[in-house]
C-alpha cells in the first residue's frame, strides 16, 4: 500500500500539470487554446521523458557505475535499481575472480602437476608442476588436446578408455628419465581433471628393494647349497679323516662368509636408522688411520708396495667403531682389488673440501683394475658388483661401500670416487675437524 503513494503523487502531479497547462491556454485562447495548452503539455513531458531514456539507454551501453545518469522521476527509480543490480553483480564478478584467483595460487603450490581439460580433452588450465612434468606452455596450449601434446599411446588408450581407479605410470614427455604417475579424474560438466606426480625416487627405491631381496636370497642361498651339499657327503659317504679336514675348513669358510653377511646388514640396518653424529666423542684420526693402514699392509703380506703417510694430531668427532670400518673397507678394497706388485698409496692430510672448507682429508690411491665410468655412480648401492665372479674370489659381502657412505653421511663428510678402467681408482673421505668445543672437553 505505501508503495503505490510516489506511484499516486505523480499521476497527481502529471494531472495537475496537464491542467495548469489547460488553464493557461483557455485564458490566451478559449477552449482552442486550452486544447493547444495541454497538447503542448504533452509533448513537453514526453520529450522529457524520451531525454531520460535516450541517457538511460546511452549508460546501458557504457554500463558502469560512474557512469550513471542524473535523472528523475520514474526514471531515477529505474537507474537505482539498475545501479543496485550493476553494484551486486560486480561484487558478485569480484568474488568470483578472488575464488578463481584463490583456487589458481593454491593449485601453483601444489607439488602435483593438474591440468583441467573440457568433455572433449582440450586444455583450459595447468599448474607450473604439470608445465614441467608434461612439457606444456599455458600460453600457447590453451585450447589444444592435450592428446595431441602428450604423445605417449599408453596414455591416449588410458584417457580414452574411461576406466581411471588406478593411475597410469609413464615416463615424462621432457625428460625420459622422470617417471611419472598419472591419474584422472571426472568432475562438473563432463570435464576432467589430470593429476601427475614425480614418483622416480619411488621407483628407484622399489627397484632397488627388489634388487636387495633378490641379492640376499642370492648370497645366502650359494653358502647354504655348498653347506648342505657337504652335509649330505657327511651324512651318505664315508670319508677319510683328511677329506673330513678339507671339508670342515670349506664349510667353516661358506659359514663365515654368511655370518660376515648378515652382519653387514645389521650395521647397515643400523646406520640407516640413525641420524647424524652431533655430538660424539673426540676421535684420533691419525691414529685410527694408521691403523687401518697397519690393517692393509698386513691383509698384503708383501704382494703390494704400499706407501703411508699419516699427518699426526688430526682428530675428528664421532663414533670410532663406525669410522674405522669405513677407513678399514677403503683400504682392504685397495688391497683385494690390486694385483700383486702393484702399488697402494695411504695419505691423511688437512685439507679443504669442494667448498674450500678445512677438514681431514682421507685417500687411498691405488693403480688396480680400476672402474669404467658407468659403474661409478652406483657402487655405493647394495651389493652392486660390477664384477661378480672377482668380488666372490675377493671374499667381499657387496655391502662395504654402502656401510662407508652411510658412515660417512652421518658424520657430516663427503665420499668421492676417481677411477679409470687400468689405471687405478682413488677413493677420497673428507671428515670434519674436531669443534673447540669437543676438542675442550676431550
Amino acid at each position: 500500500m505505501w508503495a503505490m503513494i510516489p506511484i499516486l503523487f505523480r499521476l497527481l502531479s502529471l494531472i495537475l500539470f496537464l491542467g495548469l497547462a489547460a488553464s493557461f491556454g483557455s485564458l490566451l485562447g478559449g477552449q482552442a487554446g486550452a486544447v493547444t495548452g495541454s497538447i503542448a503539455a504533452a509533448v513537453l513531458v514526453f520529450a522529457q521523458q524520451a531525454r531520460s531514456g535516450f541517457k538511460v539507454l546511452a549508460w546501458l551501453d557504457d554500463f558502469k557505475p560512474e557512469n550513471v545518469p542524473n535523472l528523475s522521476g520514474w526514471w531515477d527509480d529505474l537507474s537505482a535499481k539498475l545501479f543496485h543490480y550493476l553494484r551486486l553483480h560486480q561484487r558478485q564478478q569480484q568474488a568470483l575472480s578472488s575464488a578463481l584467483v584463490s583456487f589458481r595460487t593454491a593449485a601453483q603450490a601444489l607439488p602435483d602437476g593438474v591440468v583441467t581439460l573440457d568433455s572433449r580433452g582440450h586444455i583450459l588450465w595447468c599448474n607450473e608442476t604439470a608445465q614441467n612434468h608434461l612439457a606444456l606452455k599455458l600460453g600457447s596450449d590453451i585450447g589444444q588436446p592435450l592428446v595431441n601434446l602428450v604423445r605417449n599411446p599408453d596414455f591416449a588408450a588410458y584417457l580414452k578408455s574411461q576406466i581411471w581407479e588406478q593411475p597410469l605410470v609413464m615416463r615424462s614427455p621432457r625428460t625420459a628419465a622422470k617417471i611419472l604417475s598419472v591419474q584422472i579424474v571426472s568432475y562438473g560438466d563432463h570435464q576432467m581433471l589430470v593429476l601427475t606426480r614425480d614418483v622416480t625416487q619411488m621407483e628407484k627405491l622399489e627397484r632397488m628393494r627388489r634388487d636387495f631381496i633378490a641379492n640376499v636370497s642370492h648370497e645366502l642361498k650359494t653358502p647354504l647349497t655348498v653347506l648342505t651339499g657337504f652335509l649330505e657327503t657327511f651324512r651318505d659317504l664315508p670319508l677319510s679323516p683328511e677329506q673330513q679336514h678339507e671339508y670342515l675348513n670349506l664349510m667353516h669358510t661358506q659359514a663365515s662368509r654368511m655370518q660376515n653377511l648378515v652382519e653387514d646388514l645389521l650395521t647397515l640396518s643400523a646406520l640407516e636408522s640413525a641420524g647424524t653424529h652431533k655430538d660424539g666423542e673426540a676421535v684420533d684420526l691419525s691414529g685410527l688411520a694408521q691403523r687401518c693402514a697397519d690393517e692393509g699392509i698386513q691383509l698384503s703380506a708383501g704382494k703390494h708396495d704400499i706407501s703411508v703417510h699419516v699427518e699426526p694430531g688430526l682428530k675428528t668427532q664421532g663414533n670410532q667403531a663406525e669410522l674405522h670400518s669405513a677407513l678399514s673397507n677403503i683400504v682392504t678394497n685397495a688391497v683385494r682389488y690390486t694385483p700383486e706388485a702393484g702399488k697402494i698409496e695411504i695419505r691423511l692430510v688437512r685439507g679443504q673440501n669442494d667448498l674450500g672448507q678445512p677438514c681431514n682429508v682421507f685417500t687411498v690411491k691405488d693403480n688396480g683394475i680400476g672402474i669404467a665410468a658407468e659403474h661409478i655412480p652406483r657402487l655405493t648401492e647394495r651389493f652392486y658388483r660390477v664384477d661378480r665372479s672377482r668380488s666372490r674370489e675377493s671374499g667381499g659381502t657387496g655391502l662395504g661401500l654402502a656401510i662407508v657412505k652411510h658412515v660417512v653421511s652421518r658424520h657430516d663428510g663427503e665420499l668421492d670416487i676417481q677411477s679409470r678402467p687400468n689405471v687405478g681408482s682413488t677413493f677420497t673421505i673428507c671428515l670434519p675437524l674436531l669443534r673447540a668445543s669437543a676438542a675442550k672437553a676431550a
